[in-house]
C-alpha cells in the first residue's frame, strides 16, 4: 500500500500492524506516514491564514493593540520552519481571559510572516468537544484549523489529564517518524475493543486522501460520533507547536478602583495537563510564556444583547516572554519522571519504557503519589512563569494562594458566571 515503509520491522510487527485493516486491539501497533495529502495540508494552511487575516484585521483595523516581545517570538518560530530540522516542540502558555483569545492573540503575527513560515509550522491548539466538534461543519472547520477535541471534565466523563487527545498532544512533541510503529493513542487507554467501521469523510474529521486506509484518525472517547485526525502520526508533524490555556476556563478579574477601575488580571490555578506536556515528551519542549490584556473587553462575559458580536475600539496587549532554561526549569522534574516509568514497567514486567509507550500513562501512574507531586511542582513552576511576564507589566505580585486550587472557592459554589468575589468565569 503506499506510504508505508517496513524498513526494520520484525516480522511479528509487521503481522500486528497488518490487524489494523481488520480489527482494533488496545495493543496495536500504527504505521506512521511522512505527512497528510497535498490537499488536506493545503485546506488546513488557507483555513489557518484566512483566520490570522481576519483577527489581525480587527485586531489592528478595529483595535489599539500593543505588542511586546514580538521580534524574539518570530525569530523562534522562523527557525522551526522546516520540520526536518526541529529538535524540540514548542509549547505557549498563557492566562485566558476571554472566549477570543484564541485565535485572536495570533493575529499579532504580520501576515507576510504567517504566509511564508507558517505552512506546517501553525499552532495546535484543544479545543471543546461539546463546543468545537459539536456538528460536522464545526468540527472539520476546527480540525482543518488545527484544534483537537478536548473533554471538560464538568460535562463529560471522559474529561481530565488522561484523555486520548492529550497523548496526541505528548505525541506532538516527540519524533514519531515514518520509519517507526507505535501504539494507537486511541485504543491502549480503553478497555476491551473499539467497535470497528469504515470511516467516512466529512463526518469522520480525516484526511480522505490518505495514503494510508484507514486514515491516521482516533475517537476522542470510546463511543464518539466520529474520528479525528490524528497529527501526531506524521512525520511531517514532528516537534510541533501546541498553545494552552493552563487555567482551563475564562477568568475575568474584577475591576480595582485603586487601579482606575482596571482589571489587575489575576490567575486561577493552572491544571495538571501543562505538566504531562512538559515531563513525558523524548525530548522537552521549549516552554515560551505568555500574557494577554484587555481582550476581556472585546467579549466580556457580562456583555448584553447582541452578545455574539466582540466589541470593538478596545486596547488590547499581548506580551511574549522570552524561552525558560528548560534544564534549569524543568530538568530535575523530568529526570524524575523517567526514571517512575521505568520503575513502573519492570513492576509491571514491561522491561524498559520505550516509546512505543509514549504518552499513555498507565493507572498505575496516574495517581502515583510521586507522580501527582511532579505534575504540581511542574505546574506551578510553568505558572511561576506567565507570572514573570504578567509582572514585566507593571502588575504587583499577587497572593501566592491564587495558585492553589483549595483558593477559589471563594469565587463560590457556582461554575460560570458572576461569582461572589466579583470576577467573571466560564468554562472554556
Amino acid at each position: 500500500m503506499p506510504g508505508r515503509n517496513d524498513g526494520g520491522h520484525s516480522p511479528a510487527q509487521a503481522k500486528l500492524r497488518e490487524t489494523h485493516y481488520h480489527k482494533y486491539s488496545p495493543h496495536q501497533l500504527f504505521v506512521n506516514v511522512e505527512q497528510p495529502s497535498f490537499l488536506w495540508r493545503g485546506a488546513s494552511y488557507q483555513t489557518m491564514l484566512a483566520v490570522s487575516t481576519l483577527c489581525r484585521i480587527f485586531l489592528f483595523g478595529l483595535n489599539r493593540t500593543q505588542v511586546n516581545g514580538l521580534p524574539h517570538f518570530l525569530d523562534l518560530i522562523k527557525s522551526r520552519s522546516d520540520p526536518k530540522t526541529r529538535r524540540r516542540g514548542l509549547l505557549t502558555v498563557s492566562n485566558h481571559i476571554s472566549v477570543m483569545d484564541d485565535p485572536l492573540i495570533w493575529g499579532v503575527l504580520p501576515l507576510s510572516f504567517t504566509a511564508f513560515h507558517g505552512y506546517q509550522n501553525s499552532r495546535w491548539g484543544f479545543g471543546s468537544h461539546d463546543i468545537c466538534f459539536q456538528n460536522t461543519p464545526l468540527s472539520l472547520f476546527f480540525t482543518l484549523g488545527q484544534v483537537l477535541p478536548t473533554h471538560r471534565k464538568a460535562h463529560s466523563p471522559f474529561g481530565g489529564p488522561f484523555q486520548a487527545t492529550m497523548t496526541e498532544g505528548v505525541r506532538l512533541f516527540s519524533n514519531i517518524s515514518s520509519q517507526k510503529l507505535a501504539l494507537c493513542p486511541a485504543n491502549y487507554p480503553y478497555k476491551g475493543y473499539i467497535r470497528p467501521r469504515i470511516q467516512s469523510f466529512p463526518r469522520d474529521c480525516v484526511d480522505p486522501f490518505s495514503d494510508l486506509s484507514l486514515a491516521p484518525s482516533y475517537p476522542s472517547q470510546p463511543e464518539d460520533v466520529r474520528w479525528y485526525h490524528a497529527p501526531s502520526r506524521y512525520a511531517s508533524n514532528a516537534y510541533s507547536w501546541i498553545h494552552i490555556f493552563p487555567e482551563g476556563m475564562i477568568h475575568q478579574s474584577p475591576p480595582i478602583p485603586q487601579n482606575n477601575n482596571k482589571s489587575d488580571y489575576t490567575m486561577r490555578y493552572f491544571k495538571w495537563g501543562v505538566a504531562r506536556l512538559i515531563l513525558e515528551p523524548e525530548e522537552c519542549p521549549d516552554v515560551v510564556p505568555i500574557f494577554i490584556e484587555g481582550s476581556d473587553q472585546v467579549m466580556h462575559e457580562s456583555r448584553t444583547f447582541p452578545r455574539f458580536l466582540p466589541r470593538f475600539g478596545k486596547d488590547i496587549t499581548v506580551t511574549f516572554g522570552h524561552e525558560l532554561d528548560l534544564n534549569a526549569t524543568f530538568g530535575d522534574l523530568r529526570e524524575r519522571w523517567r526514571e517512575l516509568c521505568h520503575e513502573d514497567a519492570r513492576a509491571n514486567g514491561w522491561g524498559e519504557w520505550d516509546e512505543l509507550r509514549l504518552g499513555i500513562i498507565p493507572p498505575s501512574l496516574e495517581s502515583h503519589p510521586e507522580a501527582v507531586k511532579l505534575r504540581m511542582e511542574c505546574t506551578k513552576r510553568v505558572r511561576n512563569a506567565v507570572l514573570a511576564v504578567r509582572r514585566s507589566r507593571g502588575y504587583l505580585d499577587e497572593d501566592p494562594k491564587n495558585g492553589v486550587a483549595e483558593t477559589w472557592a471563594k469565587e463560590g459554589p457556582k461554575r460560570e458566571g458572576l461569582m461572589d468575589d466579583g470576577s467573571w468565569v466560564k468554562d472554556a
